[in-house]
């Protein structure tokens, strides 16, 4: 069936396109690209989705658009000094097999993953899996800001 309607040789009924999509584990829409307008999306400076009002020192912004289907999504974390992620207001634990990405601009925090600690500067990048307990902490004299990428992974089952 996937090969006919990858041809054009047949469109698949909602029944089944909802299976397929289930199949790929994907929703509905993001398999059918719904609300896509193009092949390039600008999120402008000023269109950023931020997060919940500075929460106890952590600001962040997404900086990546809403599509469906998308993979990954880049957001920009700022961190005073003493401020942790992962308190309330802060986005949930990542979905099974996600991993995220991030790069140090400025600063210095220690990441707690997993029950290890791991000390990144200026300038550092941490790659780990993001569905394990984490937090960003900024033990540094100054602001600390990290772009950081998670991307969704293939299912662990």
């Amino acid at each position: 069936m996937l090969s006919q309607v990858e041809r054009g040789e047949t469109s698949p009924t909602l029944h089944v396109a909802s299976r397929i999509a289930g199949g790929l584990e994907l929703r509905l829409s993001q398999l059918l690209r719904l609300d896509e307008d193009g092949a390039v999306t600008i999120v402008r400076g000023g269109e950023r989705r931020k997060g919940p009002a500075s929460v106890d020192g952590h600001a962040y912004e997404v900086l990546t658009p809403p599509l469906p289907g998308q993979r990954a999504e880049l957001s920009m974390h700022s961190l005073s000094p003493g401020a942790v992620t992962g308190g309330p207001g802060d986005p949930p634990m990542h979905e099974p097999g996600s991993r995220e990405t991030a790069l140090l601009q400025s600063g210095q925090v220690t990441l707690h993953c997993d029950g290890a600690q791991h000390l990144l500067q200026t300038g550092d990048c941490v790659t780990f899996d993001a569905d394990l307990p984490h937090h960003f902490e900024n033990d540094g004299p100054q602001e600390a800001v990290l772009l950081a990428v998670v991307s969704a992974g293939l299912r662990r089952s």
